[in-house]
């Protein structure tokens, strides 16, 4: 298959994986549908691994560590989202990682100003990139308004939260691939992250029982983000990193239509413009980072 087919299949089937999250959000908390889908893909990816003839052991376990922490947590915060927002409104919170990461080259710009006692904390920040992030943050505000109830507040927190702590997992992965880490073990070990945290959750807040309903929701979560995370790794690795990025945010159509279709979501001119402005931002703030940092990618990470 080709990247963009690749894309847009994985867009696809990430969207389907958030319905089958928000079904399973019923009958398990967020940290137990993590564990579940950290042992389904860590099963898959170490089978990957050994039909490749590859090897799980890593040089750098600690750098492993910290983007299967960061990583971690933003699933979780996400999963939590995703079962208490409609479901459009949680995946477009998780995609502003793309804004996320053009405040990160912000405040990265800032601190070298200062550093290099050049006087102003403007000097070096492409007032594009401001632009992007008022921009995306003003589709927040209209995402937000018309999908929450007052109650529904740190819900929506738990979204904003789950994109920026996925930009930040994308700047590990980078740092990974850089010293030839390979995508499989950044997704075992994400994978792994993913297992231990959500067992945690289990030991703390016991284990529920199952249902043939939920076995089955579960079984389908894990399949479905794991092949989804291998088609969107291997799009990443064969094209164009701008045109991957925005047909990644095609998932953001998908989970609308199966907001409106399954869950009776409502449709507003607000909540479309949100979208429409969150998904402009992002790849605004794409093309932007492709040309100050070309070598910078997004491939292997999931949330």
């Amino acid at each position: 298959m080709s990247a963009p087919l690749l894309m847009v299949a994985a867009a696809f089937l990430f969207a389907s994986m958030g319905v089958c999250v928000k079904l399973a959000s019923a009958y398990y908390p967020a940290g137990e549908i993590v564990f579940y889908r950290g042992l389904i893909g860590a099963l898959f990816i170490a089978g990957v691994a050994r039909a490749r003839g590859g090897t799980l052991r890593t040089p750098v376990p600690m750098m492993h560590l910290w983007r299967s922490v960061v990583g971690v947590a933003s699933l979780v915060l996400w999963f939590y989202a995703l079962g208490n927002l409609p479901l459009a409104t949680a995946m477009t919170l998780n995609y502003m990682s793309s804004i996320w990461m053009a405040m990160f080259l912000i405040g990265g710009a800032v601190l070298v100003s200062f550093n290099q006692g050049n006087g102003s904390a403007g000097h070096g920040i492409d007032g594009r990139l401001v632009v992007t992030i008022v921009l995306g943050f003003l589709g927040v505000a209209l995402v937000l308004r018309p999908t929450m109830d007052s109650h529904q507040l740190w819900y929506g927190v738990a979204g904003l939260l789950s994109g920026m702590l996925a930009a930040m997992a994308y700047l590990q992965v980078t740092a990974l691939g850089r010293i030839g880490e390979p995508e499989y073990r950044v997704v075992f070990y994400f994978s792994l992250g993913s297992c231990t945290v959500g067992l945690g959750t289990m030991v703390v807040n016991g284990v529920h029982g199952h249902t043939w309903q939920g076995a089955a929701l579960l079984l389908a979560t894990g399949l479905l983000a794991t092949s989804a995370q291998m088609m969107m790794t291997r799009a990443y690795s064969i094209g164009h990193a701008l045109t991957n990025a925005s047909l990644q945010y095609l998932g953001i159509a998908f989970a609308f239509g199966y907001g409106v279709l399954l869950f009776d979501d409502p449709v507003t001119w607000m909540a479309l413009a949100g979208m429409l402005l969150i998904v402009g931002a992002g790849l605004g703030a794409t093309l932007l980072r492709a040309r100050q940092a070309p070598a910078v990618s997004n491939n292997s990470v999931e949330t």
